[in-house]
């Protein structure tokens, strides 16, 4: 038995695989971008479009409990990420999460006026940032700095440092426990994006004493396209966060109609608008996935598959100019591996006509996710051979290879 077929089978996550639609011929390595369908989220929204929407119309937000689904799914994520009962929401886009926890933090540190956060962090997320001290209009500054320099960049001005766990270029893990820790020790609020890091890595905001963290669903959580995010709030700041987005549902009692906001008692308050029904419906369905998977041997798995990949396109295409973006060290990388490659763009539409698909960072980075529940061993060694085929052929060299969709 060669060294991968040993691997696959002691792997105790390979009956996963079977729980998910995965393509015939693809080797899927962009759960990072987009989770593969999970095979029991068919049933569960014929039947809730049929059954629940169909035939209950209007009475399924009481007699289906549509209008408890925030907070069951959002418990439900919590599991994953170390978060108490009641602390988590799943609601709205991960952007949209991050204005309400921004705006909270900022409230609750009323005379600093700096967020910082850094240059490897997400764009959307400091594009959302720059668009809330535009519209509070009280001299808050974003301040930026090397991902390496943000613990020393944390002083009694910072009012919030706003971070992503994993970095979504290079897979790059911010020590999201030391890093609170020191922004509490100058009295800043810690917000955390774990879109890179929900389903893919233990994650425990209980122990990091994490204010506020926010994620999207679509990624290793299998929530599928656009699919409900989540935000936590720690519950020590429960009573405390008056949210800036004061939506209807975030209402202590809606269905009151009052004039006048007051917020709800729990975590509730921090959603919006009606909650997407199908959208959570799926999410729900796909969190099936995660029953008696223990994440020790999710995040086992991620690092020895990185590794291997590592291994194996080194040793196969290293001549081609490929050079190693992620750590090196798996225990500093999230679940993705990423390389520099010339051409980049070109090569991974390649590689996903090969039936390889990853995908691309600009300006240069080719980037490959390892979702532990369905990819394994041996979709990691025969990936790198293909890419090797790939460059030493020169495949990638064709005009409609080098053509840019809008969406890479």
């Amino acid at each position: 038995m060669t060294l991968v077929h040993e691997l696959d089978a002691n792997d105790p996550l390979a009956h996963k695989r079977a729980e998910f639609e995965i393509p015939k011929g693809v080797i899927y390595l962009d759960g990072n971008s987009l989770g593969c369908l999970p095979r029991c989220v068919t049933d569960r929204m014929q039947r809730v479009v049929t059954h629940e929407w169909a035939q209950s119309l209007i009475r399924g937000w009481n007699d289906h409990s549509w209008i408890d689904m925030p907070a069951r799914v959002g418990a439900r994520i919590g599991k994953l990420i170390g978060a108490p009962e009641g602390s988590v929401v799943a609601a709205d886009s991960t952007s949209v999460n991050l204005v309400k926890a921004l705006s909270a933090g900022l409230q609750m540190r009323p005379d600093r006026k700096v967020i910082l956060s850094d240059t490897g962090n997400f764009p959307a997320d400091l594009y959302m940032a720059q668009g809330l001290i535009r519209g509070l209009g009280q001299d808050h500054v974003l301040k930026l700095v090397d991902p390496h320099e943000v613990e020393a960049a944390l002083d009694d001005t910072v009012a919030v440092m706003m971070l992503t766990e994993v970095d979504y270029r290079t897979g790059r893990i911010h020590d999201m426990k030391a890093l609170t820790e020191k922004a509490h020790a100058v009295g800043a609020i810690a917000q955390w994006d774990l879109c890179h890091s929900a389903g893919a890595m233990e994650v425990d905001l209980t122990a990091a004493k994490a204010d506020f963290a926010i994620g999207c669903s679509y990624k290793y959580l299998n929530g599928g396209p656009g699919a409900p995010a989540f935000i936590y709030v720690n519950p020590d700041h429960l009573p405390h966060v008056e949210p800036f987005l004061s939506g209807w549902m975030g209402h202590e009692a809606p269905f009151e109609f009052d004039l006048d906001y007051r917020p709800a008692h729990g975590t509730e308050r921090m959603t919006v608008g009606t909650p997407p029904i199908l959208g959570l419906t799926a999410l729900d369905a796909a969190l099936d996935a995660w029953d008696n998977v223990s994440m020790h041997d999710v995040r086992t798995k991620s690092m020895a598959l990185g590794n291997l990949f590592i291994e194996e396109v080194e040793r196969h295409c290293s001549e081609y100019g490929l050079k190693l973006a992620s750590p090196r060290d798996a225990s500093a990388r999230g679940s993705q591996v990423s390389f520099h490659c010339p051409e980049g763009y070109a090569v991974m539409q390649a590689l996903i006509s090969e039936g390889v698909i990853g995908d691309f960072r600009s300006p240069d980075i080719i980037r490959f996710g390892f979702t532990p529940l369905y990819v394994s061993y041996a979709d990691v060694v025969a990936a790198a051979t293909i890419l090797q085929r790939i460059l030493a052929e020169g495949l990638w060299d064709t005009p409609a290879f080098k053509t840019r969709s809008k969406v890479t």
